[in-house]
């Protein structure tokens, strides 16, 4: 009797040991969910006749690799970015009605070719430089070779010396250096 007690006792153990293992290994509820996909915009065959009427292509409902050529130089000409395809912006260019699905798909933003405005936005400022003369006096401070150039040892001394001046490490001969270390700046670098 008592091995009856042992053995259901063991096997009781083991089906809550593997109960226990299967919920555990089992999947999240964000695992299991389907990663929200983005829709995709797609022309339907009577929009790229359409566009092929405006393009005066042929009109077979079908881009040719030639079509394509000739879709991006439109799209160009247009404000749009060149990329061959009839997506949402290109049709509304063209004036070709979308579907219903089609207008619950947003523009995407990278559609439009950029502006000269949004260019000059990006661009940074004028680069600082150094005359040979500069870093060779800064060499000179340093007490390292004096080159003109500065070598990857030497912005490792020039780091060490902004540190201990307060100076943000950059290891670069820049205008807040040269000041620090009385080295006199050109007309064009006071401008900076």
């Amino acid at each position: 009797m008592e091995r009856i007690f042992i053995c259901l006792f063991f096997i009781l153990s083991l089906c809550v040991l593997g109960h226990a293992q299967a919920t555990t290994t089992t999947e999240s509820p964000l695992t299991t969910e389907k990663k929200a996909k983005k829709p995709t915009f797609r022309a339907t065959k009577d929009q790229v006749i359409q566009a092929q009427k405006i393009l005066k292509v042929s009109e077979t409902g079908k881009l040719s690799q030639e079509d394509k050529e000739t879709l991006k130089a439109y799209q160009t000409a247009n404000g749009l970015k060149a990329k061959g395809s009839l997506n949402r912006a290109t049709l509304e260019k063209m004036g070709i009605a979308l579907t219903n699905k089609q207008k619950e798909i947003p523009v995407d933003p990278n559609s439009f070719a950029k502006s000269g405005g949004e260019k000059s936005e990006k661009k940074k400022g004028p680069v600082f430089r150094a005359t040979k003369d500069q870093v060779m006096q800064v060499q000179r401070i340093l007490k390292v070779a004096e080159t003109g150039k500065m070598s990857k040892e030497d912005k490792e001394v020039l780091k060490t010396y902004q540190s201990a001046n307060g100076i943000k490490p950059t290891g670069g001969v820049n205008k807040v250096t040269l000041e620090k270390m009385g080295i006199p700046l050109t007309d064009k670098q006071k401008e900076m």
